[in-house]
């Protein structure tokens, strides 16, 4: 049957936890006040303050944006199936909830990539970085890190949407890309080819230009001062932490849709696909506000401002 004669998709990842899913709302429920809570705060903190309106801080920025949405993309629907005892989702929600998802992924790792070339210049070139981290080029690429991960879902999404599929039951607890190319019965060699060159562009380049950008610093901090060291180190603790978090996550993410994973536990599985889309959100602002000496001086500031008010 063609795909467009589907009308619903059935999440058989879910399973009966009888009153436990009361538990198990109000922890989602928690995580995403915390998630937007926590996120909110660093955007206001950071666009209000016109002392980081700086390039690392405007990539940040996006960060967090982007956190809101790969979280908003998920919580909501993850909510809802949580009460509900038929785990169903419509076509159309779930090729929505699939570009949500996706897009997230790529621009999280798109900005974790432009974030590490930030600091490269910044460390190695410390006397040029002004010129060469311009206001223009800041909105270029910060441009880059937002539309070609929405453009190249558009095409996936595109390419995914005709096939013909021989079932509509998906594996999961959220709808997936992958999961749906498994149900074709059709020919799925140009959606194959476009996966690997779309991997390339999201994956293997930013990881390459990752990687490039560190054996320049280390080779600096290694020739340079101490209180080199100590800038590179303070700045790039983060970033790394926040990139292996998300690298963890995706990984799983991705090893889970090509292998068969029987082998581990059902409850497992669905904590470790939830990972990469809950615990990057959370962890961000937390690592970044508490490394980032100018926020967490305007938080404590904000925090407790009252205790700096002089009595009448």
């Amino acid at each position: 049957m063609n795909s467009t004669q589907l009308s619903y998709f059935t999440l058989a990842a879910y399973f009966d936890t009888g009153l436990f899913k009361y538990l198990f709302f109000i922890i989602a429920m928690f995580l995403y006040a915390m998630i937007l809570c926590t996120n909110v705060l660093l955007i206001v903190i950071i666009c209000m303050n016109r002392s980081l309106h700086e390039p690392m801080y405007l990539f940040l920025c996006s960060l967090f944006v982007n956190e809101l949405y790969g979280s908003t993309g998920l919580f909501p629907f993850l909510l809802l199936q949580i009460l509900s005892d038929i785990h169903t989702v419509s076509v159309p929600f779930c090729f929505l909830q699939i570009y949500c998802v996706h897009s997230y992924g790529g621009v999280e790792y798109l900005n974790l990539a432009i974030m590490s070339y930030d600091r490269y210049l910044a460390i190695c070139y410390p006397l040029q970085y002004n010129t060469r981290m311009t206001s223009h080029k800041i909105a270029i690429l910060i441009a880059v890190i937002w539309l070609y991960p929405l453009l190249a879902c558009v095409i996936m999404i595109s390419l995914s949407s005709p096939l013909q599929l021989c079932g509509n039951i998906i594996y999961k607890v959220y709808c997936d890309n992958y999961s749906i190319v498994k149900l074709a019965c059709s020919d799925t060699s140009v959606i194959n080819i476009y996966g690997l060159f779309a991997t390339f562009g999201t994956i293997i380049c930013p990881l390459i230009l990752i990687i490039f950008t560190y054996m320049k610093i280390l080779k600096v901090c290694f020739s340079g001062s101490k209180q080199t060291r100590q800038k590179a180190v303070s700045t790039c603790t983060p970033h790394l932490a926040s990139l292996l978090n998300f690298s963890f996550g995706a990984s799983f993410e991705i090893l889970q849709s090509r292998f068969n994973m029987n082998s581990v536990p059902n409850m497992l599985r669905i904590f470790l696909s939830l990972y990469w889309l809950t615990c990057q959100p959370l962890f961000n602002p937390v690592m970044y506000g508490l490394n980032m000496s100018n926020i967490r001086n305007i938080c404590k500031s904000l925090l407790f401002s009252e205790m700096y008010i002089p009595s009448g």
